[in-house]
């Protein structure tokens, strides 16, 4: 992002560092253009590729809740045949499909709140491109009087040079600069649960099927609270129910 600083410095008026540096304030100035149209041009691809990522993790995303709705009425249908085991089997893998679903849509999220990012810094670069080149030739002007006075200052003897103030706080933006380019890079890392804590989250993993278990037991029964089925109070194949006494 150094050509961005560099621009900062010319936009201040900031003429006399070029002049310091035996520098053509001309080339530089079309120096600057041409290697912001090189960010620019790189922005934009990493645009595309940021839209790309967001685009996949949205499909993820989505074919995870399908997944999820799949299982559920894979569920309903076992139950309609009065099959609860396999009720029971089919909404294990809807509570895992519904753990896909939260991971895909927070990974979903992410990536399009960092798009959103990217977009508008390729915005930023365009108007900053297009505010140079409506400047170029002010500038030039502008770079030529400030060797005509630097030079009648020269010949005066009232030609100072920077002052170490000025010095530190070019290092400091310098240093601001690569701080915000780290803070935009972030990382997701996964931590790999020990046995305990599976043993732990399968008892949970039972739990959230028990529920799913029940409450399908109650839409289908039409909402009525389910009774907790047990091995007593199942009903048995075959059973009459006249032989009730």
């Amino acid at each position: 992002m150094g050509v961005f600083a560099r621009l900062s410095d010319l936009l201040k008026s900031n003429i006399n560092d070029l002049i310091d540096k035996a520098e053509d304030p001309e080339k530089m100035v079309k120096q600057i253009i041409a290697d912001m149209q090189k960010e620019l041009t790189k922005a934009t691809q990493n645009y595309g590729k940021a839209k790309a990522s967001e685009r996949l993790a949205e499909t993820k995303y989505k074919d995870a809740v399908s997944v999820s709705s799949d299982w559920e009425n894979k569920a309903k249908a076992a139950l309609a045949k009065g099959d609860q085991d396999l009720a029971k089997q089919a909404l294990s893998r809807k509570v895992k499909a519904d753990e896909e679903v939260a991971t895909y849509q927070q990974m979903y999220e992410s990536i399009s709140a960092q798009t959103v990012t990217i977009g508008e810094q390729v915005e930023l670069l365009k108007s900053k491109l297009e505010e140079a080149k409506s400047r170029q030739a002010m500038l030039i002007a502008r770079a030529q009087m400030a060797d005509t006075k630097k030079q009648l200052a020269a010949a005066q003897g009232g030609f100072d040079g920077k002052s170490a103030f000025e010095k530190l706080s070019r290092m400091e933006e310098k240093v601001q600069q690569k701080e915000a380019e780290a803070d935009a890079f972030t990382e997701i890392a996964g931590v790999q649960q020990d046995d305990l804590q599976q043993q732990f989250r399968q008892i949970e993993n039972d739990a959230k099927v028990d529920q799913e278990l029940q409450r399908l037991i109650a839409e289908m029964n039409g909402n009525a609270a389910p009774e907790e089925i047990t091995p007593e109070t199942a009903p048995l194949e075959g059973a009459d129910d006249t032989d009730a006494e």
